[in-house]
């Protein structure tokens, strides 16, 4: 399918048929090109053809389609399609001319069309066109598809259409099939390229990077609202799936706090999230900025023991903290403002939250940030109703659009996470590139293709530290354990540092969350390996700005694209 999703906006027949044909069965050789401008048209400045499907030794089907619930011929002899004005120029003649326009295109470039049947057709996809429209010389009866054909199978259609299309131009033009028809696969491939071609126009890597930074901290309408909702209500959850400008808003309301002369905390759970907290933040008087686990340490004065485990974190660490500030009420601040709160959703955990702002959790200053679709990778359940008990005048306010990811990795999280609703708008303008899926078979050193992966980011003008490689193992990752003598020398662990020149860094899912890179590679992807894939596979593939590669192993990678084992 070029493109690879189906546009947002596209009308409701347009998206039945992309759909349909997506998921068809039997359809691999085919090419299906969606939406296709034509400048040079036989009859107008400019036209489009919805739907161009090219089928290796069968043919072109160049297709209009009209998703309208009512079609009527006017006595004068005009189409009326639904609410749509009438007019002269009937369905089935924008699709000829549209079909016109491209054989004149690619004869001119050199495409013998001579046996390759290339025809029209017109899929109503709303309405049972091909038993209501009547016979008439203007069009061929296999020329109609509708709502029966969508739902009986589009492939089959297609084909029968094809078939129909080409026996006409055998009767009519002599020899037509003489010696079969095509175009083979050869040929389908260099048509596609020469009606929708792929081109690169080079830019200076500086640029790119200055534009990327740009849009990524540029508002759209829907953060300025939720800026509004902030300043409306005195306690708000944010919430919203990865990339939807979450952190972005809580480092916004926390300079907005701090410029009305106000005190407070900016937490999350993160620990490389909150370095760079701190590190956009450095400086303003009355904030504090850092992991909820660092804010607790310095409140309670407590040494981490050696080996601490879950239970020092999660139990005994707030519980010092707790007398602390239960002793010393002056520490709560005016204002207390969470991003994960998803990961902090627990009662030892929102006890010391409630005595860090003045008011409490019920009564006081609280903006809170959170991913509970699939991001709660610690601490899953019903966080957002333990929410609500703990602040009963809580107002919520959802964040759709995808301010973080180029549209493609958008939809490609949509099918491999099953994200329901999933992404639906994005802020950033697509460039044209897929992720890129990387099988490998279990057991295997996936190391050649990290390198590939790494290597073809480098040719697409990628510095090494514009790249991070994740994945959802503590111990024993690929970039951990991988024999390449090169990888050795360019993998650094994330830690604590940014990127430097020639370094690769390198780190687990559940570190990097709450972070973004330009491209991300994320490797080790085995559902059998560890527990919550789908969330981690979520939350890594969403890591990435621009360009993602998953290397996937091979059983996953079935399961996941196929929904079966």
């Amino acid at each position: 399918m070029m493109p690879a999703y189906c546009p947002e906006g596209s009308p409701p027949g347009e998206r039945a048929l992309y759909s349909a044909l997506q998921s068809a069965h039997g359809t691999d050789g085919w090419i299906v090109l969606h939406s296709l401008g034509i400048a040079d048209h036989v009859r107008q400045v400019e036209g489009e053809a919805d739907f161009v499907v090219i089928v290796p030794d069968r043919g072109v089907l160049v297709i209009e389609v009209k998703s309208h619930r009512a079609i009527n011929r006017l006595a004068d002899g005009l189409w009326k399609l639904g609410n749509d004005a009438p007019t002269a120029r009937g369905p089935f003649q924008q699709a000829s001319e549209a079909m016109y326009s491209l054989k004149r295109f690619l004869g001119k470039r050199g495409v013998d069309l001579r046996s390759i049947p290339m025809v029209s057709a017109v899929w109503f996809t709303h309405v049972r066109a091909r038993t209501t429209l009547p016979s008439t010389p203007e069009w061929h009866d296999w020329q109609v598809l509708d709502s029966e054909d969508l739902r009986n199978g589009a492939a089959p259609s297609v084909l029968r259409t094809l078939d129909e299309g080409a026996k006409h131009l055998d009767d009519k033009i002599r020899y037509f099939s003489y010696s079969g028809v095509g175009p083979d696969a050869a040929m389908s491939a260099r048509i596609a390229s020469l009606l929708r071609p792929r081109f690169e126009i080079a830019t200076v890597a500086g640029d790119v990077r200055r534009a990327r930074n740009t849009e990524l901290i540029t508002f759209i309408e829907e953060q300025y609202l939720a800026l509004d909702a902030m300043a409306d209500n005195l306690a708000v959850l944010f919430t919203g799936p990865a990339g939807s400008g979450k952190t972005l808003l809580a480092l916004e309301a926390a300079q907005r706090e701090i410029a009305q002369g106000h005190t407070g905390r900016l937490l999350c759970f993160n620990k490389l999230l909150g370095r760079k907290l701190s590190s956009d933040l450095a400086g303003p008087a009355g904030l504090t900025v850092g992991t909820l686990h660092q804010e607790l340490l310095r409140i309670s004065g407590a040494k981490v023991p050696p080996a601490a485990g879950a239970a020092f974190w999660e139990r005994d660490l707030p519980e010092a903290a707790l007398e602390v500030l239960l002793d010393q009420p002056d520490l709560a601040g005016d204002f207390l403002i969470v991003d994960e709160i998803q990961d902090m959703v627990s009662d030892p955990y929102l006890d010391v939250l409630d005595l860090m702002v003045t008011g409490g959790l019920n009564g006081g200053r609280v903006l809170l940030f959170g991913d509970f679709e699939r991001q709660a990778i610690f601490e899953p359940g019903e966080g957002r109703r333990l929410l609500g008990t703990r602040i009963s005048r809580l107002s919520s306010h959802r964040l759709t659009a995808n301010c973080r990811n180029l549209p493609r990795i958008g939809y490609q999280v949509n099918l491999f996470s099953k994200l329901q609703p999933g992404y639906r708008h994005f802020r950033r303008q697509d460039d044209g590139v897929d992720p890129t899926l990387v099988p490998y078979r279990a057991g295997a050193d996936q190391s050649p293709l990290l390198v590939q992966a790494v290597r073809a980011l480098r040719d697409e003008g990628y510095e090494l530290n514009e790249i991070v490689v994740l994945s959802p193992l503590r111990d024993g990752s690929t970039a951990q354990t991988t024999p390449d003598s090169w990888l050795r020398q360019v993998l650094h662990p994330a830690d604590d540092r940014h990127g430097r020149p020639g370094q690769l860094l390198h780190t687990t899912i559940q570190a990097f969350k709450g972070l973004e890179a330009p491209a991300v590679v994320v490797t080790d992807l085995d559902h059998r390996l560890v527990p919550g894939f789908e969330s981690l596979m979520y939350v890594g593939m969403t890591r990435a700005t621009d360009r993602l590669f998953a290397v996937m192993e091979s059983g996953t990678a079935r399961i996941i694209v196929r929904g079966t084992p």
